[in-house]
């Protein structure tokens, strides 16, 4: 497994409406971010968008493992890779926006992100189709936010050609 930056517009669509099913939405965050993979060979089977959005905070727009490549680690490598790369490029606060259930929060909450605020109905006014998990509609979104240090750097991600073990 190699984790790698590359140029968003190399990173598979689908991939990323695995994530978030609104192609326009994808479309619009991915002029001027960061495009990160987990690549086997020529394969990709994670991807991630991030952006700077202030002087030090970087969110973490979209993160995608393929369905058939989902708990085995790969995406906790990438989440790391990326933390890692963002804290090289002087990010100090990463943030995200997700649902108010499933496991994409406690997926956050394992590495550290912490629930800052609620945005009411974000998914009913910002979605043409219904988001459902569980047979469960996602209404609010959940705003998160990590505070990275140099160490990340250092200790928290993985370098480009690292292979990765299940956490």
């Amino acid at each position: 497994m190699e984790f790698l930056e590359m140029e968003t517009g190399q990173l598979p669509m689908a991939l990323l409406l695995e994530a978030d099913p609104a192609e326009r939405r994808i479309a619009a965050y991915l002029p001027g971010a960061w495009g990160f993979a987990a690549r086997e060979g020529n394969l990709v089977v994670g991807a991630c968008v991030a952006g700077q959005v202030g002087e030090q905070t970087a969110e973490i727009f979209n993160i995608a493992v393929a369905p058939a490549r989902q708990q085995q680690g790969i995406g906790s490598g990438l989440l790391r890779f990326v933390l890692a790369s963002l804290a090289e490029k002087g990010v100090r606060r990463v943030e995200l926006g997700t649902g108010s259930f499933g496991h994409q929060l406690t997926y956050y909450q394992r590495h550290g992100f912490r629930v800052e605020t609620v945005v009411k109905d974000h998914f009913l006014t910002h979605y043409l189709e219904p988001l459902m998990e569980h047979g469960i509609r996602h209404k609010d979104m959940l705003r998160l936010s990590l505070k990275l240090t140099p160490t990340h750097a250092d200790s928290g991600g993985l370098s480009p050609q690292t292979d990765v073990t299940p956490s």
